[in-house]
């Protein structure tokens, strides 16, 4: 039995941020954002908009393009950095949302840039041991409220944005190696500090992160989760028809994909137009791969990410 992506489904808040508009109250520029990251703009959840509202956007795309009812799924899966409350948890609020009334299981992951991966590596084990036939897995965030505007390091770099893919059993192969690691000692490279205690914001509640440390850490390890996955599956590099990354910076795509020796053609890159979104970079991009026609039936998609933790992983899937 393996588990296969029947549909896809993304969603961007209306409002847009260009680099041109972050000129006019930032100590930066275009040039610079663009030669750094390949971000050209990022989008900017509203102020009545909370991270279930845009995880529901995406959810109804997916469940639509998957042709099912929301009643079909028994289990839902919401990886965010940003819940709407500190309980309970979004992926309940979610449920609540879309009108589901099964019992099915529903539970957040926090894993930061990797939550999609691992989200969708726990759903797979789910659908494979026989615990649920139809999984929602969601990557959702508004990151932007956790951004210091007057750090031109990290606020340049991240926006909103949800992305959706339905999960269903299936006797054709799907979903076919998967692998997660964390490495807890890196903690201090990429965190927000803050915490709230007896109603009162303790420590620093803003993204900080150790740039160049980060990038040299991401490119060894995800070369080397992406080998362990091929491994699993008995795959060579040379199979992967397309490469699905977290799409965090532009150079950490670009190095990653020439580890791997693959061509930027056969690399689904979004990062211009959303930024990193954390746990939704990669089911935004997939959802765009697919609905454009590039992705195919058939085909061989690696997905990868790395986000604070350390957490990374790789998911390998037949289309």
């Amino acid at each position: 039995m393996y588990s296969k992506i029947i549909g896809t489904g993304s969603y961007l808040p209306a409002k847009a941020l260009t680099n041109f508009d972050l000129e006019k109250f930032v100590d930066t520029s275009n040039d610079w954002i663009v030669s750094r990251s390949g971000i050209h703009q990022r989008h900017i959840a509203a102020d009545d908009e909370v991270t279930s509202d845009l995880a529901l956007h995406a959810s109804r795309r997916a469940i639509e393009a998957a042709g099912i009812s929301p009643d079909e799924i028994d289990l839902i899966i919401v990886a965010t950095t940003c819940p709407d409350k500190m309980f309970p948890s979004t992926a309940c609020i979610l449920q609540d949302k879309l009108g589901i009334k099964s019992g099915g299981a529903a539970f957040d992951m926090q894993a930061v840039c990797g939550g999609f991966v691992y989200a969708l590596n726990t759903a797979d084990l789910y659908i494979r041991g026989g615990q649920a036939k139809t999984a929602l897995v969601v990557g959702a965030e508004i990151m932007t409220r956790m951004l210091d505007w007057k750090d031109r390091t990290t606020c340049v770099l991240f926006g909103d944005g949800a992305g959706a893919v339905v999960l269903r059993a299936s006797e054709e192969p799907g979903i076919l190696a998967g692998k997660l690691h964390s490495d807890g000692q890196h903690h201090a490279l990429l965190r927000v500090d803050g915490s709230v205690r007896d109603g009162v914001v303790q420590g620093d509640p803003f993204i900080r992160m150790e740039g160049q440390a980060v990038f040299k850490f991401a490119v060894t390890v995800l070369h080397r989760v992406v080998d362990e996955v091929l491994k699993m599956s008995g795959l060579k590099d040379t199979d992967i028809d397309w490469l699905v990354p977290h799409q965090a910076n532009i150079r950490i795509i670009e190095a990653t994909a020439k580890k791997l020796g693959m061509s930027m053609d056969k690399v689904v890159v979004t990062v211009e137009n959303h930024g990193n979104t954390s746990s939704a970079s990669i089911p935004l991009a997939l959802d765009a791969a697919v609905r454009d026609g590039r992705i195919k039936a058939g085909q061989t998609v690696l997905l990868e990410a790395i986000g604070g933790g350390f957490t990374w992983g790789a998911v390998l899937l037949k289309w």
